[in-house]
């Protein structure tokens, strides 16, 4: 399934993305705010974020090794993902990009020595390519609620354990791409604002919080997320 989404669908405003960058509501200094609505509102009219996913009917989830398997290609999640997909009836796999251009951006502003503004660039393409991730996971719910099933959380190489370098196993599957991503030897993605992992589904699995106290992983994005 490939969906896209404009940054307007997206984004979540000023106060939401001020607290990203570490302010308390109405915290955040006048200068900061109005830099995030002028470059809100410059890429309001042109980004446009993209995610795909595929599903896999037939699974074999190995308890001993703590591996799924599908279509010959194993994927060693590790304990933490695996007991949270443990009851699988399939998986969805997933990729998903803000684009190219807010990461040029932010580069390019870090680069003249604009650090605030490369940095609030940065903050909005990774709040645009969670947004997109969201956005794809309940068009995944939606569509296998239809037939009875539910979904996990979404799990990504480079998380509770789960070795970074499977991110070449995974974009295997994605032979043509829709989303643009392409990935360097040391498996990190291009864009950089992406996101991809696994989803668990079936009808005995729980969209349940993420288990941070299970994962000493301190810069996880998704630390402190209650979905």
């Amino acid at each position: 399934m490939r969906l896209s989404y404009r940054y307007s669908e997206l984004l979540t405003g000023i106060d939401a993305l001020a607290g990203v960058m570490g302010y308390l509501p109405g915290t955040a200094p006048e200068p900061v705010t109005d830099l995030i609505a002028v470059l809100s509102e410059e890429l309001l009219a042109t980004g446009e974020a993209r995610a795909e996913y595929i599903i896999f009917d037939h699974v074999n989830l190995d308890p001993v090794s703590k591996t799924v398997e599908f279509e010959g290609v194993v994927f060693h999640v590790k304990p933490i993902i695996f007991s949270q997909i443990k009851n699988a009836e399939g998986v969805a796999l997933f990729i998903c990009t803000a684009g190219r251009e807010v990461g040029e951006l932010s580069r390019k502003s870090m680069k003249e020595g604009d650090l605030l503004r490369g940095y609030v660039y940065d903050v909005i393409g990774s709040e645009v390519a969670e947004g997109a991730a969201d956005r794809m996971q309940e068009a995944l719910k939606t569509a296998v609620a239809l037939s009875g099933m539910g979904i996990t959380n979404r799990f990504s190489p480079g998380y509770c354990g789960w070795d970074v370098a499977e991110q070449h196993k995974l974009f295997s599957f994605f032979t043509e791409n829709y989303c643009g991503i392409t990935l360097t030897d040391s498996a990190l993605m291009n864009p950089v604002k992406s996101v991809s992992g696994m989803i668990g589904i079936g009808r005995k699995v729980k969209y349940a919080p993420y288990k941070c106290q299970l994962c000493d992983d301190k810069n996880c994005i998704y630390r402190g997320r209650k979905t």
